[in-house]
């Protein structure tokens, strides 16, 4: 199962954002626990960072041309406000699985507001570096 792990913006300063939300670990470093989630699983997962939600969007649309079986997807702030990603996300037929580190329904009022969540098959969230590790093992336990 080839998976794409999509991160958007700000998520590659990881480390350094206020750790009450985003706790400790830098993207490297829940690369290599999702890589270590994975391990012995026939799941290969490919890496995939922006701050740019265009560039987020064309990469979607690779795996809706068929490159990927599945999708785990930290929007971020796109979250939001992204319509085209929700539209993007939309097209590609396979899992599709929403991460945050942190439970951004019980933030700010306008974090409330989630433009991805109706189209994909599950969420993980509020678990810090933990949302990814689940969303691997929601994966796995698909195959």
């Amino acid at each position: 199962m080839n998976v794409l792990v999509i991160n958007g913006p700000n998520l590659n300063l990881l480390g350094k954002r206020p750790k009450e939300h985003y706790g400790t670990k830098t993207l490297d470093d829940i690369n290599a626990l999702m890589k270590n989630a994975a391990k012995g699983s026939a799941i290969i997962l490919d890496f995939y960072q922006s701050n740019y939600e265009g560039d987020i969007v064309t990469k979607i649309q690779e795996a809706v041309l068929g490159k990927y079986d599945a999708i785990i997807i930290n929007p971020a702030a796109y979250t939001h406000t992204s319509v085209a990603i929700h539209d993007a996300l939309e097209m590609f037929k396979g899992e599709k699985i929403e991460v945050h580190l942190s439970h951004v329904d019980e933030r700010e009022d306008f974090r409330k507001v989630n433009f991805v969540r109706s189209v994909c098959t599950a969420t993980f969230a509020g678990k810090l570096e933990g949302s990814y590790v689940d969303a691997v093992e929601y994966l796995k336990a698909k195959l």
